[in-house]
Order: structure tokens, then C-alpha cells, then sequence
């Protein structure tokens, strides 16, 4: 059974799914393979924030978004930096008010705000997290 917390077991997506237990993780990778051709790579991280299993989707060298797995949802984190800044907040008035009070209190550091998304079940949260990653890689 996965424990997301042992660094001696690589999880499988399988594992994962099952873990997650949520119908948008499975839509999340399979929209991050057809809009990026982003293979999720499993990775581990001794964090404090967020000890344990991770899945990072890459293009190429460049990381779009990492995955934090949970019991019945999951975490993305999207890091808004200089170069995103701008087009982002043009378009914050269209995100659901949790983004936009999220982007109000994160504070930054280093030109770039780090967005820690919860996902549940909001199909709306869910929009806004595929609209930041096209900024993102836009």
C-alpha cells in the first residue's frame, strides 16, 4: 500500500490513483500529457512544507507544475515568476475568489509567488489551474 511518506518505496501511478482517490487526478495527468506532452516524474522531497512522495510534470528541462498527492485531493503548486506576472494578474478578475485571495496572500519572494492550489472536487479551481499553467507556458 503506498505511504507517501516512504522514501524506500517509488510508488507506481497506479498506486497513486489509488491513493488520491479523486477523478480530476486522472484527468490532471492525462491534461497535462495532451496540452504539454508532460510525462509525470515521481520524485521525493525531504521539504518541511511537504514531506514525501511529489509528481513532477516536465517539458523537457523545464518543470510546468509539481503534485502533491493526498487522501481525497491533491495539491498543485504553480510558481508565478517575473515573466508571468503581468498576463496573470490582467486576467486574476476572472479566477474564482480562492485564487485571487490565494495571489493576494502569497507573499514574494525572489520576483515569483509560489501558489499551493488545494483540488478537490471544484470543477471551477480545476479551470483556473489549467488557465495558469497556459501563462505559465505561454
Amino acid at each position: 500500500m503506498f505511504d507517501r511518506r516512504n522514501a524506500g518505496y517509488l510508488p507506481t501511478g497506479e498506486d497513486m490513483h489509488r491513493y488520491v482517490h479523486n477523478p480530476l487526478w486522472e484527468k490532471f495527468h492525462q491534461d497535462m500529457k495532451d496540452g504539454y506532452h508532460a510525462e509525470p516524474v515521481y520524485a521525493f522531497s525531504r521539504c518541511s512544507y511537504s514531506y514525501g512522495w511529489n509528481v513532477k510534470f516536465k517539458r523537457g528541462s523545464k518543470t510546468i507544475c509539481t503534485v502533491y498527492p493526498r487522501e481525497g485531493y491533491f495539491i498543485v503548486l504553480l510558481v508565478i515568476g517575473a515573466k508571468q506576472k503581468e498576463r496573470f494578474e490582467e486576467l486574476l478578475d476572472s479566477f474564482t475568489y480562492d485564487i485571487q485571495k490565494l495571489y493576494a496572500e502569497t507573499k514574494e519572494g525572489n520576483g515569483q509567488k509560489w501558489l499551493m492550489i488545494e483540488v478537490e472536487d471544484d470543477d471551477r479551481r480545476y479551470e483556473d489551474i489549467k488557465q495558469i499553467i497556459k501563462i505559465r507556458n505561454s
